[in-house]
């Protein structure tokens, strides 16, 4: 009876560790900040796609692009700027994650 239990403790526990390392890992993403000359690159490409502003974020695979640019513009607004390997625009949209739907209230993707 008590092998019972220690094997049902052991089982619970091996559960509750595999459930936590997969609840950090869906949320890390895999999106990694962009550095060096990938950063230079992408931060070119935003802003002459939206015309100025200041680059607040980057980021690698977002939204299915390789990689992600948010711009905020001189009105405050934000812009999501999203870049193929190539650097070049495949997509951009209003970044709204600055309401209150934003879970950290930071304004950004994590």
């Amino acid at each position: 009876m008590r092998t019972k239990l220690l094997l049902i403790g052991a089982v619970v526990l091996l559960a509750a560790v595999l459930s936590a390392g997969i609840a950090i890992a869906a949320s890390s993403g895999g999106e990694e900040p962009l550095t060096g000359s990938t950063l230079e690159q992408a931060t070119d490409a935003a802003l002459a796609h939206t015309g100025g502003g200041t680059v607040v974020e980057t980021e690698t695979g977002d939204d299915g692009a390789a990689y992600s640019v948010e711009v905020q513009l001189d009105d405050g607004s934000q812009v999501e700027v999203n870049l193929n390997a190539d650097f070049e625009v495949v997509g951009s949209e209003a970044d709204d994650d600055s309401g209150p739907d934003d879970d950290d209230g930071a304004g950004d993707d994590d």
